[in-house]
């Protein structure tokens, strides 16, 4: 197999030749056919995100088919298209699993980050923590909904049915949701960073009632905002967007730190909520809504060994959409 590793705390991803992985019980060996570069895949390799241990392999946005079944394995055969998601396994045992809030497990374990991931030709993955995709759509264009997507999803659901639904930061997880709140009947105002005008004509072409920039405050208070842009100075403006009432969702991983502000923003019942991973059933909703909606992801593809310039990019935003990374 190959695959772009990273090797050292800061260090560039370096393109490696390894044997082959082999399943062990309970798992598969899936040969990658795309992997969504996603800005968590960011806070691996800037080291944003604690406890990483070297070498690990990037990415988990991952699309492929099933090669090989490890022993017990069941549910999956052979050639089956799969999907395998941020959230690689759980223990089952703590209290979060028993309670079905698997996304909050104690001892998890996560694809690209403390298991290898999907920046590579092939990996292994926990069978229970797999997809079945079928035979439609493309690899490329399914492979941002495997986080972009499933995040989304779960901070759309948290951010309630208000109508007015703002989004800050109008990347992978924005352009894809806009379209789900679109479908369900809602009006989206999509906020983009100063002068970003491929992502603000982006969100004009799939039909946002509204777009500006993030320091803007749109024509009308919010029902609910999500953010998926990792900046802390969002969530005052957030705060400031939305009505009584309001919810505000910060959907990422990693975020800067968050700058104090008054109390007056947050009172009147506004609440502040973030989303922490995932859990299967997501999945499970996520893409029966995405077929019935008709999402259309927004990508542009790359070979796997320009993984480290893919990444540049998407760090300084330069990046429309979502990026997927082919072997």
């Amino acid at each position: 197999m190959r695959a772009m590793v990273l090797t050292a705390p800061g260090a560039p991803l370096q393109f490696q030749e390894r044997d082959g992985p082999v399943p062990g019980p309970g798992a598969v060996c899936v040969k990658i056919s795309a992997c969504g570069v996603c800005r968590t895949d960011l806070h691996v390799v800037d080291r944003e995100l604690p406890d990483i241990a070297y070498p690990i392999i990037p990415g988990h946005e991952v699309v492929g088919r099933v090669e090989a079944l490890g022993d017990g394995v069941t549910a999956l055969e052979i050639g089956a298209r799969v999907g395998v998601p941020w959230l690689g396994y759980t223990c089952q045992e703590c209290s979060y699993c028993r309670e079905g809030r698997e996304n909050l497990c104690d001892r998890p374990g996560f694809t690209g980050y403390t298991r290898d991931g999907g920046f590579a030709t092939h990996l292994v993955a926990d069978a229970r923590y797999c997809f079945p995709l079928g035979e439609v759509g493309n690899d490329v264009a399914i492979a941002p909904l495997l986080c972009a997507g499933l995040i989304g999803w779960r901070s759309l659901v948290i951010a309630g049915e208000g109508r007015h639904l703002g989004i800050y930061g109008f990347g992978a997880a924005g352009h894809i949701i806009a379209q789900v709140a679109r479908w369900q009947g809602r009006s989206v105002y999509a906020f983009t960073r100063a002068g970003d005008v491929e992502a603000q004509g982006l969100a004009k072409s799939l039909g946002v009632d509204w777009v500006g920039e993030s320091e803007q405050r749109p024509p009308m208070p919010l029902d609910a905002a999500i953010i998926y842009a990792p900046v802390g100075a969002l969530v005052p403006l957030a705060l400031r967007a939305v009505g009584k009432g309001g919810r505000v969702v910060c959907a990422g991983i990693h975020m800067s730190d968050i700058p104090s502000f008054p109390y007056s923003i947050l009172w009147e019942e506004r609440q502040l909520l973030s989303v922490a991973n995932l859990t299967r059933n997501d999945g499970i909703e996520f893409f029966k809504v995405a077929a019935q909606a008709g999402i259309k992801t927004h990508t542009t593809a790359f070979p796997l060994r320009e993984a480290n310039e893919v990444l540049s990019k998407l760090r300084s935003g330069q990046i429309t959409g979502a990026a997927v990374l082919q072997p």
